[in-house]
């Protein structure tokens, strides 16, 4: 099972980014749990400066950008 983050303080592109992840994950089978990561200092703890970030496993894969489902499907398989 993959375990997804969603870094990101809660504005507008970082709730669509995990809405967009939400729905690769439907779209794609893969089996993974998303959890969201508001707090700065917890972010920052990732070495990320701009947000919205996905992490896959542990590794940063996105910053700064609001992925398509598609896009994301693509990272996460």
């Amino acid at each position: 099972m993959k375990k997804i983050l969603i870094l990101g303080t809660g504005c507008p592109k970082c709730k669509q980014l995990y809405e967009n992840t939400e729905a690769a994950i439907k779209a794609s089978g893969v089996e993974a749990s998303i959890e969201k990561v508001e707090k700065i200092t917890d972010i920052i703890g990732y070495g990320v400066m701009t947000t919205p970030a996905l992490v896959v496993d542990d590794k940063i894969v996105s910053a700064g950008k609001t992925l398509s489902p598609e896009q994301i499907i693509f990272l996460i398989q």
